[in-house]
């Protein structure tokens, strides 16, 4: 039994494997499936859209469509922070109820992508029942440093996505 769960544990490693771009995030670093970014661009005037949660900023129009922001740091909990010239909204395509959703997400910066090896993604720690964490695929060790791997899809619950579309 005990490598049963060994070899499910290999093949989640292995499905983790891949390209992500990296971004900051209050001073952490993390990683998002490169094949979830459809473009990076700088910030742009957001339209706020009233009776959202803090971390929903708006929508923006890019190249004519309406595409929902949300701000990364406070959807994670994190304080507020100023944007700078270096802030920037990272357009994602993640799995809604009605198919593929494009969502805006704000992070502090963009640094690189990487490749991420199997051997490098240790699974996420537990900790607790009380604390939810399914929106982490892994940690990745590279070059001393953990970047936190986060599954996009997860980021915002069911009910959070179809209210993001219907306000775009």
């Amino acid at each position: 039994m005990q490598d049963l769960t060994m070899e499910n544990r290999k093949n989640a490693a292995v499905r983790r494997e891949g390209k992500y771009l990296t971004f900051s995030l209050d001073n952490e670093e993390y990683g998002i499936g490169i094949l979830n970014v459809k473009e990076i661009i700088g910030m742009i005037p957001i339209t706020m859209i009233p009776r959202m949660p803090a971390y929903v900023k708006g929508v923006i129009n890019l190249r004519g469509k309406v595409i929902p922001v949300i701000d990364l740091r406070l959807k994670l909990s994190m304080k507020e922070a100023e944007y700078t010239e270096r802030t920037c909204i990272i357009v994602v395509e993640i799995s809604g109820a009605s198919g593929q959703v494009l969502l805006g997400i704000i992070v502090d910066s963009v640094a690189e992508v990487l490749n991420v090896k199997e051997a490098d993604i240790e699974d996420t720690p537990s900790f607790g029942a009380k604390l939810e964490t399914e929106y982490i695929l892994g940690m990745a060790k590279i070059g001393g440093r953990v970047k936190i791997l986060l599954d996009i899809d997860r980021v915002l619950s069911g009910e959070e996505l179809a209210m993001m579309e219907k306000a775009a």
